[in-house]
């Protein structure tokens, strides 16, 4: 396997072809070759506090998938803005301290606008490689962050977002909760895609909505790098009757701010710059549970695999969660999409106001 800028291995579930510095994998198209759709999920780290150069990287990668033929692009959580491993932003139950603060501050600065100039630009990309693009962000809104993923289609349009709706452990002390009016499913014509993001995968009642959306790519962006991993994402793509495509990022020590810009709370002393962080395990699934490619933990790749389909229906035949398999009269879910707002304004009229027409 070739070594490419950056380090980038490509990693696919066909023969590559070796030309000079790139490879380009041999597209295996089933007759009826509409149904075939070639995704590739990124496994690369963030270049930290520095939101134009994990733009610019970002962008490197997107070309180098689209040259490979790919037409659906997916980034790992929170791939723009950065995932802040280790940091503890020095939080304790009732304390806070200045460097705290001011970690919190910096990785604010980080984060980008919904929308604003870096999703105009990655929808730029997404227009100029001509490839659907799934990327996984850190939101700000106001002072409040949001870790989101992001859509957009090959012709450069914002789709729309999601936001992860209940982060992990401490991450809630550092994001805010998404709610039910971001839990979308488009419809493309390379099939219906959504995203659920690292453990929010775990939460039935989350999965079991975007089923009822008719989901056929169901992205899983994510920060968990074990081996058991893998078994939640077969689970998925067999329980929901569709393709499962988890990227997460591949980061040693050296990748991240030395310390004590940065620090890794507990763990710090024991680490080498060379010291693997976050190992990856990147993954794509069938709806059949077959692992289309990796899981990889070797490094920063591009792992892509074509996927039939077909799959969809043959998968659904066995079992289908929301259709012949789910007993509506046993089992019921409600599902509250209106956006939650802390403050809503209401204009009052008056009798002396008139409406002009």
């Amino acid at each position: 396997m070739s070594t490419h800028q950056q380090d980038m291995s490509l990693v696919t579930s066909t023969p590559p072809i070796n030309n000079g510095n790139q490879i380009f994998p041999e597209i295996e198209m089933s007759s009826d070759s509409s149904s075939i759709v070639r995704a590739t999920v990124v496994q690369a780290c963030t270049i930290f506090y520095d939101t134009p150069a994990t733009l610019d990287k970002a962008e490197r990668l997107l070309a180098e998938a689209a040259d490979n033929g790919s037409q659906l692009v997916v980034f790992p959580e929170a791939f723009i803005g950065g995932y802040p491993r280790g940091s503890s932003f020095e939080l304790a139950i009732g304390a806070r301290t200045a460097k705290g603060r001011d970690d919190f501050r910096k990785y604010l600065a980080s984060a980008i606008d919904v929308p604003g100039p870096e999703v105009e630009r990655l929808a730029e990309m997404a227009r100029k490689y001509k490839v659907f693009l799934v990327m996984g962000v850190i939101e700000r809104e106001g002072y409040t962050l949001y870790c989101s993923v992001l859509f957009f289609d090959s012709h450069g349009q914002f789709l729309g977002k999601h936001r992860k709706l209940m982060p992990t452990a401490l991450e809630r002390c550092i994001w805010g909760f998404g709610d039910g009016s971001t839990i979308p499913v488009f419809d493309t014509p390379i099939g219906k895609i959504g995203a659920a993001i690292c453990w929010e995968n775990r939460m039935p009642s989350l999965r079991t909505a975007m089923y009822a959306k008719g989901i056929e790519i169901y992205c899983a962006p994510t920060a968990d790098a074990r081996e058991t991993w893998l078994a939640s994402m077969t689970h998925i793509a067999l329980e929901g009757g569709c393709f499962v495509l988890s990227a997460n990022q591949f980061c040693r020590r050296k990748d991240y701010p030395p310390p004590p810009e940065y620090t890794f709370s507990g763990s710090e002393e024991s680490l080498t710059p060379d010291s693997v962080v976050c190992a990856g395990g990147s993954s794509i699934i069938s709806p059949l549970g077959i692992v289309l490619a990796g899981p990889n933990y070797e490094g920063e790749a591009l792992i892509s695999a074509d996927l039939d389909l077909g799959d969809i229906a043959r998968a659904k035949f066995d079992f289908d969660v929301v259709g012949h398999y789910s007993r509506p009269e046993v089992f019921s879910l409600n599902i509250k999409e209106h956006p939650r707002k802390a403050v809503s304004f209401t204009s009052k009229v008056t009798k002396d106001e008139t409406v002009k027409m």
